[in-house]
């Protein structure tokens, strides 16, 4: 086996071997579709990208996708075609990465932090956004956390009732069941620990072909022609219609992320199984230890989440993981306790979020891990809560 296949399968044979949180797969034909880009000499956006965005889209059941330098670049660029700006509001999750309140200061904006539905189901709560709407909202930013879709008909209500945009943040969601059909716009990210990786990149999706043309204006400097389009017209000149960024795609990304899209489903099927051999373990041996959504909640299983018998030491529990060799993390802090958003408005309700948060860890979940992988974090975990349990006096 090749070392670059070798994180295919297989998993981390022996006890002593660290199981990582995330694993990127890097195939042989990774790395052929990488070099024949470098051997043929044009490396910036050009060809690669255009058959990267029309692969993604159709993937997704869409005609066309523009492809950005990340997902931030590319919640920006939602943001910016929606035409948010100063004075404007947009209601986004707490429990979600900071890049989504980030974008909305950086538009001008002003985010709104909502609630979450319950522990359970760890998405936006539409009556919890209805509650903070005010003659300020423009658009409702929404997540598919873990990679589990969220049900469509609360939103499209919303945007109805109150003419509201909806930009769906499907970081979590490539290949997902519906994934892009929920917002006016959505946005997907390939950073190196999700499904699938181009190291850095982003998609989005939009049915709004005014909205994805503008996307491309926007992401080369709001300039009317590409370098492609005058590489081969050199007479051929630009204008700049509006101020834009620079959240181009290279070549060497797209290339990367067109070889991977083809094994995409494969992936994201063998996460599947793998959470659901996580569900049926923790079943047995740990039955306080709650996973959200349940097992057939439509998703691509980015992530595993679970929640921790409530007041059990969380960090306690993670340290002691590590020492046994197994990676852990938690998704995510809630934007509001970053002392940069302390006192963001709608904050002051937030107590399903608060709840899910000081009890959430995210295990181990990759499609290289083995079924002994799964069984060795989840003995782990349980040699982790017993002894945390004993250093709080509790019982084991």
């Amino acid at each position: 086996m090749k070392t670059s296949d070798k994180h295919a399968g297989g998993g981390n044979s022996g006890g002593n071997v660290p199981i990582p949180l995330s694993r990127p797969v890097i195939t042989e034909e990774d790395v052929q579709a990488v070099a024949e880009v470098l051997r043929g000499g044009w490396l910036t956006m050009g060809p690669k990208v255009e058959e990267f965005e029309r692969a993604f889209a159709q993937a997704h059941g869409f005609d066309q996708a523009t492809a950005v330098s990340n997902c931030t670049a590319g919640l920006h660029l939602a943001l910016a075609v929606l035409d948010i700006g100063p004075g404007d509001e947009v209601i986004i999750p707490s429990l979600t990465f900071v890049a989504a309140a980030n974008t909305v200061v950086a538009a001008g904006g002003t985010p709104v932090a909502a609630d979450i539905l319950s522990l359970e189901t760890p998405h936006l709560d539409p009556a919890s956004v209805r509650e903070r709407i005010t003659p300020r909202t423009k658009a409702v930013m929404v997540m598919h956390y873990a990679g589990y879709m969220m049900a469509p008909e609360p939103w499209d209500a919303l945007r109805t009732d109150h003419g509201l945009k909806i930009i769906e943040d499907a970081a979590h969601a490539p290949l997902a069941p519906g994934a892009g059909g929920i917002g006016d716009i959505a946005v997907f990210s390939f950073f190196s620990n999700k499904n699938m990786t181009t190291a850095e990149g982003g998609m989005i999706l939009s049915r709004d072909e005014r909205l994805q043309e503008r996307c491309r204006l926007l992401r080369c400097h709001g300039m009317t022609s590409t370098t492609t389009v005058r590489h081969n017209q050199p007479l051929l000149g630009y204008d700049v219609t509006e101020p834009g960024l620079n959240c181009r795609m290279d070549e060497l990304r797209a290339a990367l992320g067109l070889s991977q899209l083809s094994r995409l489903p494969a992936w994201n099927a063998e996460r599947g199984r793998l959470s659901d051999r996580y569900r049926s373990l923790l079943a047995a041996a740990l039955p306080d230890v709650r996973v959200p959504f349940t097992p057939d909640h439509p998703s691509c299983w980015h992530i595993m989440p679970v929640l921790l018998p409530k007041g059990a030491a969380r960090d306690a529990v993670r340290l002691c993981m590590r020492g046994l060799g197994v990676q852990t993390s938690m998704h995510y802090p809630p934007i509001h306790m970053f002392s940069c958003y302390s006192g963001m408005p709608g904050s002051e309700a937030l107590a399903r979020t608060q709840e899910f948060c000081e009890q959430e860890i995210t295990l181990p979940l990759y499609p290289g891990m083995a079924d002994s992988d799964v069984v060795r974090v989840v003995a782990a975990l349980g040699q982790a809560l017993a002894s945390s349990r004993g250093e709080s006096g509790g019982s084991a």
